[in-house]
């Protein structure tokens, strides 16, 4: 059996609970907790993880079907427990996909694929007994005008 190995490295950062989270791939990420002016919190970025997950596969997806995207954004809200261990108990997934002449249906079986298929991130977390709920809105661009 092969694993798909994945690394960090937490470095205390001399002060307070900042830590530097240096991931395998060499990128870094800050974190204070709670949430403070050298970082977010680790909990923060689990809804991060959660949204850049699915936005990745979701973009993708809409590409590949050749859909006219200008813009797209996820907007994430996980709600958590409100005494320790406070576990997220659903995230809301709100997808933006700006562009001309946009598939809803397109839309609609990409959030599905990402959610039920690609997504470890979110797979991961409704596995864990997050409920992941998503919705999205259309948001039609104009045509540019020709330039005479």
């Amino acid at each position: 059996m092969s694993y798909n190995l994945k690394k960090a490295t937490l470095t205390w950062e001399g002060h307070d609970l900042a830590f530097a989270a240096t991931g395998g791939s060499g990128h870094t990420i800050h974190f204070g907790n709670p949430a403070g002016p050298n970082g977010g919190s680790p909990m923060e970025a689990i809804v991060m993880a959660s949204g850049g997950c699915t936005a990745s596969d979701v973009i993708d997806i809409l590409r590949k079907k050749r859909q006219d995207v200008t813009g797209f954004e996820v907007n994430v809200v996980g709600t958590r427990n409100a005494e320790p261990p406070m576990l997220y108990t659903e995230i809301d997934l709100e997808y933006v996909v700006r562009g001309r002449h946009i598939d809803p249906t397109a839309v609609a079986r990409a959030i599905e694929l990402s959610l039920t298929k690609y997504c470890s991130v979110n797979i991961m977390l409704e596995k864990g007994g997050v409920k992941i709920n998503s919705r999205y809105r259309i948001e039609e661009e104009a045509a540019e005008a020709a330039v005479a």
